[in-house]
């Protein structure tokens, strides 16, 4: 596997924990979606790729709503 961004071979996949939130300040009151995935990381680079899944996606149009 390459990296999308700097075509390294030197990518490793790992297990992430990662916290979701709108960026609009007006949202910090929402609370957080916390996604668990695989991460793909380049680690010459720092680029990193992950796929949210359908559940935590969902969530997330629920509690944040739309971008505005």
């Amino acid at each position: 596997m390459r990296c999308k961004s700097c075509d390294s071979e030197n990518v490793r996949k790992l297990i992430g924990e990662i916290t979701l939130t709108s960026r609009a300040l007006k949202n910090l009151v929402e609370p957080p979606v916390y996604v668990r995935s695989e991460v793909v990381a380049c680690l010459d680079c720092g680029a990193a790729q992950f796929v949210i899944q359908e559940a935590e996606l969902r969530l997330l149009g629920e509690v944040n709503g739309p971008e505005r």
